[in-house]
């Protein structure tokens, strides 16, 4: 089996502010998924959730701050799933919350070196 990353990208701007009960549903929502791909022995890493700042190193060393505030969808968060193929990630990425929150996710084979 192949590794592949799914990103989980949103616009954190037009995400609506929850409550207490509904970041802990949310947060079930994640965690059924994910357990639900940990059962099928296709999870390599949970990953995480990013926070929303950053830096970005460019060439010459010159710093800026980052993600790229220009962008209204921010990277906010990464899993790494086991598959056969690109395919049968993306349906395992089917699942996945963000999507009913008006995120998507992308799905990148890893190439290791």
């Amino acid at each position: 089996m192949k590794d592949f990353l799914l990103i989980f990208r949103t616009d954190i701007a037009a995400m609506p502010k929850r409550s207490p009960e509904e970041m802990q549903a949310s947060t079930k929502r994640w965690m059924d998924w994910i357990g639900g791909i940990a059962a099928q022995n296709k999870l390599t890493d949970r990953g995480n959730r990013l926070v929303q700042t950053g830096k970005v190193l460019n060439p010459g060393n010159v710093i800026t701050d980052g993600p790229y505030t220009e962008i209204k969808e921010s990277i906010v968060g990464y899993s790494i799933v086991k598959a056969n193929t690109e395919e049968e990630a993306t349906e395992l990425a089917k699942g996945c919350p963000i999507l009913a929150a008006g995120g998507n996710v992308e799905i990148r084979e890893i190439s290791v070196l």
